[in-house]
């Protein structure tokens, strides 16, 4: 994976370039008519569920909180909390999210966010040598290392999916 400047892009490719960290960018067709935004990134890219992550924005006990897990996979807002050291968590209005982190969902990145959110990312991502996220747009997703990610994120590592 090379560095790469980006032209035109997004906060979160804006955001990676300033970084100076090695990413790739994958393109595909959105299909609005497609059920689940992760698993279509996954699909068109031809790689793992388990390797493209979707981005959901949750209240833990009334703060923004942003979880990190495979598409392959659920995020356990119990887990969630407890990563954070709250007691309850809740998916978040998705007008209040988009707002938040100035991104539609199904193109909400991690990164570049309008407001940096804490941000947990589930620990089954420190076993692989990169992972796709959003790169803040449907039908755009970024591929970096996990280490990367977490760091400019200040993400905390924890087991956060499910099945």
């Amino acid at each position: 994976m090379a560095k790469r400047k980006a032209a035109a892009g997004t906060p979160a490719i804006a955001a990676l370039t300033a970084a100076g960290v090695s990413f790739a960018t994958h393109a595909y067709a959105h299909d609005p008519a497609h059920p689940s935004y992760g698993e279509e990134a996954a699909e068109a890219m031809g790689v793992s569920r388990d390797q493209v992550f979707k981005t959901l924005v949750a209240e833990v006990d009334g703060a923004l909180t942003v979880a990190v897990v495979p598409v392959s996979g659920s995020l356990d807002l119990k887990a969630l909390a407890s990563a954070v050291g709250g007691k309850r968590a809740a998916m978040a209005d998705p007008a209040l999210a988009e707002r938040t982190t100035g991104y539609v969902r199904g193109g909400i990145s991690p990164l570049g966010q309008r407001k940096p959110l804490r941000t947990v990312l589930d620990a089954s991502a420190s076993a692989l040598a990169t992972l796709c996220v959003s790169a803040g747009r449907r039908g755009l997703e970024v591929e970096l290392s996990p280490a990367d990610l977490a760091a400019l994120t200040h993400a905390t590592l924890a087991p956060i999916a499910r099945p």
